[in-house]
Parts: structure tokens; C-alpha cells; sequence
């Protein structure tokens, strides 16, 4: 004997009222288990009362149900809010997800009025206007998280405009090039993450309630309304698509794997340049852990922890690629799988923005040590063959040996490039006189490197000038 209940709560020993008369036993244990999304998709509670109380508004205003019937239903949604609100969303796996578990526990409280309220829609074109909704908030909540995070670097960036360090390549020291610019390549990035985000809005925008199962409604419905109440541009114009698409959580999901690649790629270096043999950076110990057996070690977790997260992000855009690749129009219950992957990543990332933006905004910067580095690496040796092309005209194919067999002099003394003697470089080119030295710091190296968008300490500032005024930061 199945264990089945009305919509009212009352056991009906037979059907499923959920599906109707069309069954005549009701799912078994396993059914039960396999085709509840009730566990996950509370999370959508909110989304799916305020879609809920559009609906039925539109509903009243339109004369499909009686004024007072919307009412009443509004009002009773409300309660059930407040409740869902104050103990949270129970999970009664006879009532399968969010909307059959409101709806059953509206007419608890207002009676059979409550079944009124699906009138012109389906769970279809409900759960995809509820998790449009749930994804735009969510996308709303990233895009506040990534302009806190860079607001951190562009602090952090003007006050180290001027600090020099070690630029790479292939992780092996190639010019000199300061903080500030390598924190503003990281701002950069994460405003390419935002603009990703304003588009897939953009494309997210559009409401599909009012497209019921899949072919529309023959009742007189106002989708304007509807869309306009919930804050849509527009409806969506083709009711197959609307209930089948999944194109805005596909989206969401690309914005955070490709957000996930760049923290992870930040975590990295903040990772390398907290250990020893780099030593560029202490993070904050609100944000690093200690080591159970070696009492020196304080570990980057924190950073480690959103370089590991990236993996599960890109792995839920991959889920829901699977997912949906051989579904046919229009919905297919394997779309209930939808909202896992989206719920973990927008969670991941919400998690990884803060954690990042706290070790930048707390990190302590040791500039002696990465001015140390950069004078120690030959980065200059590309502004002694400019030098060469520039104060000699000597073309640069030629300019690049000659400087190549300065560095292994250099190396073969164990000193800087700047501090061989002069007569040494003379044997190597008679053409070098003494001012090459103007050349050969580190200062002049990144001094010199003044193009637009270069690493030179004024470009960085006015790079800097340029994010705070777009991000709304007072002078």
C-alpha cells in the first residue's frame, strides 16, 4: 500500500494526486527517492514564491480568477514565506521539489482556493522562470564579489606602483616589472569576468512563465505583466524553447570557470611567492594554517583551497554540458539535474572570491626581496640590447649576441649585468661607452617601459586612476 497524500496532506491510499487519475498505483520507495529534487531545489523558495505572486496577480488582473481568489492566494503565499523563512523548507519527499511542497502547504492554510494558482502555467515554465531568477541573483552576488576583489587589487596596485620585481616567462626571470602592474594584469582579467557576466544577463533576461508545458496556454494571459513583475525584459518568444532551455545556467557557468581559472592562476603565485625560496609575500594568518608535526610552517591554504576549488567549478560546467547535449525538445526529467552543478559552483565561487580578496587586501608585500630578485635575474639584459639599437643603431639581431655574451660574462663572475666593469663590455663591443650604466638598473628598465598599458610607475598610476574611477573609489 503506497503512502501517498493529497494536496491537502490527507492520505489517498491509491493515486498520486501530484500526477492525477492517470496512475493507479503510486511510485514506489525508489521512485520516491529517485525523483525527489526537494533536498536541492528548496534553494529556490524565494524565487518560486515571488514568481508565484506575479503569476497570480496577473492572473486577477486579467479576470482568469477572481480578485478575491488572488488575494487571498497572495496573502497565502506570504504565510508560507514567513514560515519557510523562520524553520526553513521541510522535505517531504512525497511532494517531490519547491513548487509541489508550497502549493500543498498553501491549501494547508487557505484551503482549495490554492488550486487555482496553477491555473495557465505548468511545473515546467515554473521551474524554469525560478531558476532563471536564482541565477540572476546569483550572478548579481558574483559580480559584487569580483568589484570587492578588485577594489583590493587597485588598492593594493597604487601603493606598490612604484615597487619593483622580477617579471617572468616560463617562470624564469625575464624583465624587471613593478607590483603594481603585475596586480593590475589580475584587475584586468576579473574585468573581463564581470563584462562575461553583463552579457549572459543580457541573455538570461527573459521570462518564460506563461509557456506552460511547452505549447503556451489558452488562457488570456498578460506575459508582459508577468515578465515586468519579476523584473525580465521581455517574455520569452517561443514556449518550446523556454522550457527546455538551459542556456542561461550554461552561461553562469562558463563566467565561473573562466573567473575560477584566474583565481587559481592569482592563488598560484601567491603560493610560490609565500615560500621560502621566493619569499615575496606573507599572507595574512587569518587565511593560512599551521602544520600539525613541523611548528615552522605556516601553509597557504587558503590559496591553495580556491586554486583546488577551480577544478570542481569547471567540472560542474562540464556536468551540465553532458546533461543537456541529447535532450530533445522539450523537457526531460534528466533537466532536474540542472541545479546541483549551478548551486555548488555559484557557492565555490563565492567562497573563492572572498577568501582571494582577503589575502590581497591583507598581504604583506616584501619589496626588498623582490627588487633583490629582479637585480639578481639579468632582466635588464633586454634593455642593454635596446640600448645597443637605440644609442649605437646596431641592428637588434646583432644587438641581442652581443648582449647575450655580456649575461655570460656576468654569469661567469657571479655579478649583476650592471656591474661589469666598463672595459669588459668594451671587449665584448667597442661600441659601448659608460652611458649604457643609465640603461642598466632596474629603475630605467621599468622607467622605460612608458608605452600605453606598460609596467613604467606613472602608466601603472595612471592604469590605476582609470579602475578607480570606473569602480566608484574615492580619491
Amino acid at each position: 500500500m503506497s503512502d501517498e497524500r493529497d494536496m491537502t496532506g490527507s492520505d489517498t491510499g491509491a493515486t498520486n494526486a501530484m500526477w492525477g487519475g492517470r496512475f493507479a498505483d503510486g511510485p514506489s520507495a525508489i521512485m520516491r527517492e529517485i525523483n525527489a529534487s526537494i533536498p536541492f531545489d528548496k534553494a529556490l523558495w524565494r524565487q518560486d514564491i515571488a514568481a508565484s505572486k506575479a503569476h497570480v496577480a496577473m492572473l486577477g488582473a486579467a479576470g482568469i480568477i477572481a480578485a478575491d481568489d488572488a488575494l487571498v492566494i497572495a496573502n497565502g503565499l506570504d504565510a508560507v514565506a514567513a514560515e519557510y523563512e523562520a524553520n526553513g523548507v521541510p522535505e517531504d519527499w512525497d511532494r517531490e521539489d519547491i513548487h509541489m511542497t508550497t502549493e500543498a502547504r498553501l491549501a494547508e492554510l487557505i484551503g482549495p482556493v490554492a488550486g487555482r494558482l496553477h491555473t495557465a502555467r505548468s511545473r515546467n515554465d515554473q521551474v524554469a522562470t525560478d531558476f532563471r531568477l536564482w541565477v540572476r541573483d546569483a550572478a548579481a552576488q558574483m559580480d559584487k564579489g569580483l568589484a570587492a576583489l578588485q577594489r583590493a587589487l587597485v588598492t593594493r596596485a597604487g601603493e606598490h606602483a612604484g615597487s619593483i620585481m622580477p617579471g617572468f616567462t616560463h617562470l624564469q626571470t625575464a624583465q624587471p616589472v613593478t607590483l603594481g602592474h603585475h596586480l593590475m594584469a589580475y584587475y584586468e582579467m576579473f574585468r573581463r569576468d564581470r563584462a562575461r557576466l553583463a552579457d549572459a544577463r543580457v541573455r538570461m533576461n527573459e521570462c518564460p512563465l506563461g509557456s506552460a508545458a511547452l505549447a503556451g496556454t489558452g488562457f488570456p494571459i498578460d506575459r508582459e505583466a508577468t515578465a515586468n513583475a519579476l523584473g525580465f525584459d521581455r517574455p520569452t518568444a517561443n514556449s518550446l524553447d523556454a522550457v527546455s532551455d538551459r542556456d542561461f545556467a550554461l552561461d553562469f557557468l562558463w563566467c565561473c570557470s573562466s573567473t575560477a581559472l584566474h583565481l587559481s592562476r592569482l592563488a598560484e603565485e601567491l603560493i610560490l611567492w609565500a615560500s621560502q625560496p621566493f619569499g615575496f609575500i606573507r599572507l595574512p594568518d587569518s587565511l593560512s594554517t599551521g602544520s600539525s608535526i613541523m611548528p615552522q610552517k605556516k601553509n597557504p591554504d587558503a590559496a591553495e583551497l580556491v586554486r583546488g576549488h577551480s577544478g570542481r567549478v569547471i567540472g560542474s560546467l562540464t556536468s551540465l554540458m553532458i546533461t543537456m547535449k541529447g535532450l530533445p525538445l522539450a523537457y526531460s526529467k534528466d533537466m532536474q539535474d540542472d541545479k546541483p552543478p549551478v548551486f555548488e559552483a555559484a557557492s565555490l565561487m563565492a567562497l573563492s572570491i572572498a577568501a582571494m580578496t582577503g589575502m590581497i587586501a591583507g598581504a604583506t608585500f616584501n619589496t626588498a626581496r623582490m627588487r633583490a630578485a629582479a637585480e639578481l635575474g639579468y632582466a635588464t639584459a633586454t634593455d642593454l640590447a635596446d640600448w645597443l639599437v637605440r644609442a649605437r643603431g646596431i641592428p637588434f639581431r646583432e644587438a641581442h649576441h652581443i648582449t647575450g655574451a655580456a649575461v655570460k660574462l656576468a654569469e661567469q663572475r657571479g655579478i649583476a649585468l650592471d656591474a661589469l666593469p666598463l672595459d669588459d663590455l668594451k671587449a665584448i663591443d667597442a661600441r659601448i661607452d659608460e652611458s649604457v650604466y643609465a640603461a642598466l638598473s632596474v629603475d630605467a628598465s621599468v622607467a622605460a617601459r612608458a608605452s600605453y598599458g606598460g609596467t613604467a610607475p606613472d602608466q601603472v598610476r595612471l592604469q590605476v586612476a582609470r579602475a578607480r574611477a570606473a569602480l566608484g573609489m574615492e580619491e
